[in-house]
């Protein structure tokens, strides 16, 4: 079963960019973002235009580095792009919803296939709890509590406009 909750996308996402404008400003330069597939990605294109920061966006994806990959196989989502030079740079990752940690765990890695990052932070827009690795964000627009069975995602319409879907799995 899919419904749209009540969590509004858009005013998390104003606390987020307000954070992440406050992450970068703390951050040596030059610091870069790097949204996790898919609804990182998002959100770290919109924040690339809204903070006015030069360049593009990374895209990274944690396919190749899952944990479960036997299971998954390759992910039909986009695959990591990062138009700048990973060896040196302060990178700010950005995901849409931070749960188990094991996403993350991933990117981590798909990153430093690409160099040595001189740091790493995390800013998201939903914590869910629930966290299976030693994870957490420097940036966090919510917390919340969701139920195991229930999935969390970000949604944008055609405007570019964010919003939450809220999914129940069938046990």
């Amino acid at each position: 079963m899919t419904q749209n909750i009540q969590l509004d996308a858009e005013l998390l996402y104003a606390e987020l960019r307000e954070g992440v404008r406050a992450l970068i400003a703390a951050t040596p330069q030059p610091a870069v973002l790097a949204g996790i597939t898919s609804g990182g990605a998002w959100l770290a294109e919109r924040l690339q235009r809204d903070l006015q920061l030069p360049g593009d966006a990374g895209v990274i994806s944690s396919s190749m580095h899952r944990d479960d990959f036997a299971q998954r196989g390759l992910s039909i989502s986009a695959q990591t792009v990062l138009p700048y030079e990973v060896d040196g740079a302060n990178v700010v990752l950005i995901d849409d919803v931070l749960y188990t940690g094991r996403t993350l765990r991933a990117v981590i890695n798909e990153l430093f296939d690409y160099g040595r990052p001189a740091s790493v932070q995390l800013a998201v827009l939903v914590d869910r709890g629930g966290r299976e690795l030693p994870i957490q964000a420097n940036v966090c627009a919510a917390t919340m509590t969701l139920p195991a069975n229930q999935l969390l995602e970000l949604a944008r319409d055609d405007e570019g406009r964010f919003r939450f879907v809220l999914e129940t799995k069938e046990n």
